[in-house]
């Protein structure tokens, strides 16, 4: 699964694309300069079940450690997959 992340301003996305149309996507807005907010996160019948939603958070932990930013995970899943795995705990706001 290719991800792929696109930002508008201050808010943007992680997202797996197939047939043209988006299959799964995790959305986030920037408070201030260094905070990430995920605020949603959405997987497609197609991918229920294989990771996908895992990877779009792991790809806003590496992009949030490449631009020194923490992250407050409002978003349900986001925040269970915080809850489950220390070893990505150190971009938590």
């Amino acid at each position: 699964m290719e991800i792929k992340h696109k930002e508008e301003g201050h808010k943007g996305s992680f997202y797996i694309e197939g047939d043209g149309l988006i299959q799964a996507e995790m959305t986030y807005s920037m408070a201030g300069d260094t905070t990430m907010i995920i605020d949603h996160t959405e997987v497609g019948d197609s991918l229920r079940g294989k990771g996908a939603g895992l990877q779009l958070v792991m790809a806003g932990v590496e992009y949030a450690r490449k631009n020194g930013l923490k992250i407050i995970p409002l978003c349900p899943f986001a925040k269970s997959v915080f809850d489950k795995k220390t070893e990505i705990q150190d971009v938590l706001r």
